[in-house]
């Protein structure tokens, strides 16, 4: 399952390295996609477990439809 949030309050480089820590601790072999221009993670694997990784390290993730 592919799931696609918008985070806007990812605006730099840590950001972006934060968010694809918390998602590969999280989810450990899942592929993570991370757009720091759009605002947008996309991550294979289970969506639910994604969203929290994302708001623990601090994030404001939203979904949006694949």
């Amino acid at each position: 399952m592919t799931a696609i949030f918008d985070v806007t309050d990812m605006t730099c480089g840590h950001c972006e390295k934060t968010i694809r820590m918390a998602l590969e601790e999280a989810l450990p072999g899942a592929a993570v996609t991370v757009d720091l221009a759009a605002h947008r993670v996309t991550v294979e694997g289970d969506a639910a477990k994604a969203e929290e990784a994302i708001r623990e390290a601090g994030y404001s993730p939203e979904r949006t439809a694949a």
